[in-house]
């Protein structure tokens, strides 16, 4: 990077440590942001990258206690701007977008073209569209850049981005991170909280490495990062991990084919509450044992389509049955037979749990609820299924706060499996995650596909996971669904995302 590695300090943490009970989540870690710098906080998922940022932005954990330096002074009283993984827990879900950003840019002194300015320097399209919405009708690519608007907005001097690539399509990624380079040339202190080395390579000053709640590393991201495995392709960054060969099928494709249909869509049209249309016609079949991967630009439909199936969509026209027979549109009428057939994991794993009831206690209910088991049965079951998906039971007796992100997306997937579903529906659920956790839950989808015969509905930016896991792919643009070309798997990604 050619920018000054002199700028001005306007936040910083030193000697950090933070520990809950027993726990210590982050022990002695310092790092300074700096004017017209951008700094990288990398490491697995839950080396402590989160809590030392929010410990920056002046939160902390329950119960914790904190010890060290942490000071905000070059920020000159502008407040520090905060674009968090899950960006729907800081949006006010009865405004519209547009009231809450003309709000914002009241209070700061700002007008509606600041508004529209805010929206386009963080690449979102369709902006009179986007402003009549709420924001649960957003994408969560859409909402984290709805949070990343809001910050410019403030004119903050320091914005702390968590995962700000995830649930976003590559071309989009790739504008982030040049977005974040001019945002830097203008003054302003990044701190980036990532798996997505591509970004950090484009973007990043200098790199924190953490393990463990310890820096173990810090340099510039060619001293700290691994080499990249090929050149990087200039359309698109290269993503957080390596493209593994596909998993092994032990299921032949012929066979498969002859799998009955589970799933089958007919005609769906969905519309959002304001009346834009975000499905046109859609129909689609998933057969038992097979995997159908759902690609395409951030903001095209893809979460809504996978909502219809699962009656998270009640608003839409036509058909979906589940072998043969017709599914209401709702889950309040599908009854627990149907609920537990149909399971849909959200990309915002965090907002999915309720605060302050343990994580091992709301995977096991749903087993209760759905399945008839007995609390300690349920209790007992999802344990070991926990455990299988690399998440230690002893962690998951805690209350959400005390997961990582790629934590809570493990228990968040057992839930949906411990009740047995015969189709389940990703979303993005891969997004966000270190290496070993991604190959992880990977190859767990496999060995159920293969072994259990479950339909998946695999919605998707990550080419790996896809070509990992798919056995077809599909691209949504413009409200219907196309074959996906070798040209362009991921659907255009030059093409603005349809309102």
């Amino acid at each position: 990077m050619s920018r000054d590695a002199s700028g001005p300090v306007l936040a910083a943490v030193e000697g950090l440590r933070v520990r809950v009970g027993a726990r210590v989540l982050v022990d002695g870690v310092s790092l300074r942001v700096r004017a017209g710098r951008v700094t990288a906080l990398v490491g697995p998922s839950g080396s402590g990258k989160t809590t030392t940022a929010l410990a920056l932005l002046g939160a902390r954990p329950d119960g914790a206690r904190v010890s060290g330096t942490i000071s905000v002074a070059g920020a000159g009283g502008v407040p520090v701007g905060h674009v968090p993984q899950h960006p729907a827990t800081v949006l006010n879900p009865a405004r519209r977008v547009g009231v809450l950003l003309r709000d914002l840019a009241r209070v700061h002194g700002g007008g509606p073209e600041a508004v529209r300015r805010a929206l386009r320097d963080a690449e979102l399209s369709e902006v009179e569209s986007l402003l009549r919405r709420y924001p649960h009708q957003l994408s969560g690519g859409q909402q984290q850049r709805l949070v990343l608007a809001q910050a410019l907005l403030t004119g903050a001097r320091v914005i702390v981005a968590d995962e700000p690539t995830t649930g976003q399509d590559p071309a989009t990624a790739h504008r982030l991170a040049a977005l974040f380079g001019r945002l830097a040339a203008r003054g302003t202190g990044l701190l980036l909280l990532t798996h997505d080395l591509a970004l950090v390579r484009a973007s990043a000053d200098e790199v924190v490495l953490l393990a463990d709640g310890r820096a173990v590393r810090t340099g510039p991201p060619d001293e700290v990062l691994p080499a990249p495995a090929r050149p990087e392709p200039s359309a698109r960054p290269e993503p957080l991990v390596r493209a593994e060969p596909p998993l092994a099928h032990p299921v032949p494709a012929a066979r498969r084919e002859l799998s009955p249909v589970r799933l089958e869509a007919r005609g769906l049209t969905a519309r959002h509450p304001g009346g834009a249309v975000v499905l046109r016609e859609v129909g689609l079949s998933l057969r038992a044992g097979e995997c159908l991967a759902l690609t395409g630009p951030t903001g095209s439909g893809k979460t809504t389509l996978g909502r219809c199936l699962a009656g998270l969509h009640p608003r839409h026209e036509g058909t979906v049955l589940l072998d043969g027979e017709p599914l209401p549109s709702s889950v309040r009428r599908r009854g627990p037979r149907r609920l537990a057939a149909v399971q849909y994991v959200f990309q915002d794993a965090r907002s999915a749990f309720a605060d302050h009831r343990p994580v091992l206690d709301q995977v096991a209910r749903a087993a209760v609820r759905l399945r008839g088991r007995t609390p300690a049965a349920a209790a007992a079951e999802s344990a070991d299924l926990l455990a299988d998906l690399g998440l230690d039971p002893a962690k998951a007796a805690r209350p959400p706060g005390g997961l990582s992100g790629g934590e809570l997306q493990r228990a968040a997937l057992a839930r949906s499996l411990i009740v047995g579903p015969a189709v389940l529906v990703c979303d993005e659920i891969t997004a966000g995650l270190d290496a070993d956790t991604r190959a992880s839950i990977l190859a767990h989808l496999a060995d159920r596909r293969d072994r259990a015969g479950l339909a998946l509905l695999f919605v998707s930016h990550d080419p790996a996971a896809v070509a990992a896991l798919a056995d077809r792919v599909v691209t949504l643009a413009d409200g219907r669904l196309h074959p996906a070309s070798a040209a362009h798997p991921f659907g255009r990604q030059d093409a603005a995302p349809p309102g």
